[in-house]
């Protein structure tokens, strides 16, 4: 009898210890059509980049290791030290921010200050395949992206990347979406049939209906034509027929006119979004690679981008390299000086 009643003892201690173990899995608002509510506005901003900086040995950090290398990385560095006294008033380039090739000082950039967590992971790195971190070009991808990176010249507007003309940034625009200096901020507003991403850099908005056929290849639109369906809670993004003019556009990794980019959007707290890619090009890559982005809701708003607005750049651009071809100047260092 005392065998039976330990018996059940434990089987009853079993099941508490699983009941209270088990924690229900997070449900999210939805949309009166019956999908997850990914509306409102996002941030990727943090130390976390694209690819694992040589200074880490692994894409992943351990619980001890945070709080150091939180403090030690470069952006945290800058920020702490070498603009801190700063103001709208005060905060011009100083004869040490121009030898460092900056265009801005630390008082006006906004790049986060923690590292990204992803499944309770804080990650160096968003890509996650190839394991090393790093984007996995190829022999053949390498040479074809520095052949088009020469092509980027100084002869006329249209031959400058688009943030210089301030049309869009590649890296936030995407696909994929990567973080950058400042306004790391999305929108998201869907309806039953579409759902748009309104990109805070350069003010720019991915609309992406949701239907299964993208339109004929010959259109070509300079961020690729995207599409999106529904796979249970999670939002696909698919996006092929990119520009043959994107590949050079301000991002962090190329993309070929034949490129393919899945995103996947999923709600998995009531401030957090995780945001999942892979990118297959073989006119670049050697494989194709993935990454996880942790997008979350710092109660904050999209403000106005107003790129041109007393912008002179490109006017001083050009002129500088009309400058250094009078010189007889390598016009690579137009913007140097």
């Amino acid at each position: 009898m005392n065998m039976l009643r330990t018996a059940a003892l434990l089987v009853t201690l079993c099941l508490g210890i699983g009941a209270a173990s088990a924690q229900p899995a997070y449900q999210p608002p939805r949309t009166p059509d019956g999908h997850p509510d990914l509306q409102g506005t996002w941030t990727n901003a943090s130390i976390t980049t694209l690819e694992r900086a040589d200074r880490y040995p692994s894409t992943v950090l351990k619980p001890e290791e945070v709080a150091e290398a939180t403090r030690k990385h470069p952006q945290n560095v800058r920020i702490a030290t070498e603009d801190s006294a700063n103001t709208p008033a005060t905060g011009l380039l100083t004869g040490k921010d121009l030898l460092a090739g900056r265009g801005y000082n630390a008082f006006w950039i906004d790049p986060g200050d923690k590292f990204g967590v992803v499944h309770g992971e804080t990650r160096t790195a968003w890509i996650t395949d190839p394991p090393n971190g790093k984007i996995p070009y190829s022999e053949a991808g390498r040479k074809l992206a520095h052949a088009g990176e020469a092509r980027l010249g100084y002869s006329d507007p249209e031959a400058r990347p688009l943030p210089d003309r301030c049309l869009a940034t590649g890296g936030r625009t995407g696909p994929p979406m990567v973080n950058g200096l400042y306004n790391n901020h999305y929108q998201i507003v869907q309806t039953p049939g579409h759902v748009v991403i309104h990109t805070e850099m350069i003010s720019h908005a991915r609309v992406v209906p949701l239907k299964r056929e993208h339109e004929p290849a010959a259109l070509a639109p300079l961020f690729g034509d995207s599409i999106g369906w529904w796979e249970g809670d999670a939002l696909v993004i698919e996006t092929t027929n990119f520009s043959p003019y994107h590949a050079w556009q301000d991002h962090p990794a190329y993309l070929s006119a034949t490129a393919k980019v899945t995103e996947r959007f999923t709600r998995i707290a009531a401030d957090q979004l995780l945001y999942q890619f892979t990118v297959d090009d073989p006119a670049f890559y050697s494989q194709p690679w993935k990454g996880e982005v942790a997008f979350w809701n710092d109660g904050t708003r999209i403000y106005e981008y107003a790129c041109h607005e007393g912008n002179y750049a490109m006017d001083g651009i050009l002129m500088g390299a009309r400058v250094r071809e009078k010189l007889g100047l390598p016009l690579d260092q137009a913007n140097d000086e």
